[in-house]
């Protein structure tokens, strides 16, 4: 096999570090860290966090949430074929959907398209550990996240706001741009390479560098999600210490999860630690919406671990 040149190794190089450089390109202008206000803005109560996404607009709202309609309408009809679609008169539904009405009224906060959704909750019989809010409102829980973390009403409205703070900072619009740029920039890697006669080693490499940096996007993603759906929980008059407890239960039912690194998701702990910081800002909404003081707020009593003060 021949030595390759120098300049050409370059060359695959660059190529392969563009995709990490449109994808930083996207972040949003003057983000920070979670709990921080991008672009100087006075601050307000409750947590602060950076403007969404420039990249997003590259993939219209509303047609994404059609999208998102139709593959939500699928699984509910997957879900009734297969008997696991809970009725509307099961009381776990019953709940999730209580919970729910609590936590929308705040969701324009974050979005000034959550009052044109058109919000659905629905509960799958499965023993997955998992929800989901897609894009426009469309919420769905797997009865395993709940009977097997044994949830409280604060931990199902923790797991329900993180999940709709997607939807609402719109994490799957942007990352559908950014998988679009990605996409087209391991093509043209590719095409460079091969015509340089080296095979598809460019776009092995620019498509390697595209998902590390995409893995990176994500864990910012859930970190965002989670400060925000504290806000959401703790203005509905949800206590957001009820983090720390859910992320315990999690951790205790997720045994080898990967490296931090290698996840789409923040380690358990990274996660305790990031709710924790973000307390002092979503405790006084909580004491607000129980018409009490910080002070005289107790502590947060669950079915699992020791109180959270």
């Amino acid at each position: 096999m021949p030595t390759m040149p120098s300049t050409v190794l370059r060359a695959i190089a660059t190529s392969a570090s563009i995709a990490a450089l449109a994808l930083a390109l996207a972040a949003p202008a003057g983000a920070q860290s979670a709990g921080r206000r991008s672009g100087g803005a006075a601050p307000t109560d409750g947590v602060e966090v950076g403007e969404r996404s420039r990249v997003a607009q590259l993939v219209p709202a509303e047609q994404l949430e059609r999208s998102a309609a139709r593959q939500y309408d699928q699984v509910l009809r997957e879900a009734a074929s297969k008997h696991a679609l809970a009725p509307p008169d099961h009381p776990q539904l019953q709940r999730l959907r209580r919970i729910a009405q609590r936590l929308i009224p705040y969701a324009p906060r974050f979005n000034e398209r959550a009052p044109q959704w058109k919000w659905e909750v629905n509960l799958i019989g499965s023993k997955q550990i998992n929800a989901f809010c897609m894009p426009g409102g469309k919420i769905a829980f797997f009865s395993g996240i709940i009977d097997t973390l044994k949830l409280t009403d604060d931990e199902i409205a923790t797991v329900m706001g993180h999940e709709i703070a997607h939807a609402l900072r719109e994490h799957g619009r942007e990352r559908a741009a950014k998988s679009t740029i990605a996409q087209g920039v391991t093509i043209g890697a590719s095409v460079l390479s091969q015509l340089m006669g080296y095979g598809d080693l460019g776009g092995q490499l620019a498509s390697a560098g595209a998902q590390l940096t995409m893995l990176s996007f994500s864990r910012g993603d859930e970190t965002e999600a989670d400060i925000v759906g504290m806000d959401l929980a703790a203005r509905a008059g949800f206590d957001p210490r009820a983090g720390v407890v859910l992320w315990e239960k999690m951790s205790a039912a997720s045994k080898g999860q990967p490296p931090q690194w290698l996840s789409t998701h923040p380690s358990n702990a990274t996660r305790i630690t990031e709710i924790r910081r973000n307390l002092d800002r979503t405790l006084p909404l909580y004491a607000r919406a129980t018409g009490r003081s910080v002070d005289a707020l107790p502590p947060y009593l669950s079915n699992f671990g020791e109180p959270v003060r």
